[in-house]
């Protein structure tokens, strides 16, 4: 994460990054993950608290390494703590976007399974869960969306969005195991192809 910011942050701003993570918690439909266009939203372009590289850096990093996705939240605060003032600023930033993140959504969850488990033959719960499916769709495409404009991939750069596609249809129409993918894209990458 090469480039950083400095910034000062006092007790308001901390608050309002606390609070935004909290309202996100609600939000993460399909998974942290699809809180991404939001969460660039709010600390890229509304308060410049991370750069888009620090932004993409967190989330790849986060990816890329074993354990829970959610770990590019903590990353997120880190960089946001970092660029405040240093070290317990950033582990600040860890506890309050996790804290905000989980908690919420933790509660809520273990509220509605046990709800929806006891009422799992009302039409209503039925429903409600079909319909949740393509709303999950959409923001994880809104997600890859933010991810590939931040990387500089415009429409006009076809392969990216053909191996997207055609990822896409593998994954929904086979059982073939991710990683065979993602080291297949992996693969393309290194030799340039995409």
């Amino acid at each position: 994460m090469s480039e950083s910011l400095h910034l000062t942050l006092g007790a308001h701003e901390w608050f309002q990054f606390c609070l935004h993570y909290l309202s996100l918690s609600l939000l993460q439909i399909g998974g942290a993950i699809a809180t991404i266009p939001d969460m660039h939203r709010f600390l890229v372009d509304q308060n410049l608290w991370l750069t888009d590289a620090q932004f993409n850096a967190s989330v790849a990093i986060a990816q890329a390494a074993p354990g829970p996705n959610v770990l590019f939240i903590a990353l997120m605060g880190w960089n946001v703590g970092m660029n405040a003032g240093g070290v317990l600023t950033g582990l600040l930033g860890i506890v309050l976007a996790m804290g905000g993140m989980l908690v919420p959504s933790s509660v809520l969850t273990y509220n509605a399974t046990q709800w929806s488990h006891r009422n799992r033959n009302l039409r209503a719960v039925r429903a409600f869960k079909q319909g949740m499916a393509p709303i999950v769709v959409a923001l994880l495409i809104a997600t890859g969306w933010i991810l590939a404009s931040a990387s500089g991939k415009s429409l006009d750069h076809w392969p990216v969005w053909l191996l997207a596609a055609v990822t896409a249809v593998i994954c929904w129409r086979t059982k073939l195991h991710i990683l065979w993918l993602l080291g297949a894209g992996a693969l393309l990458g290194w030799f340039g192809w995409i």
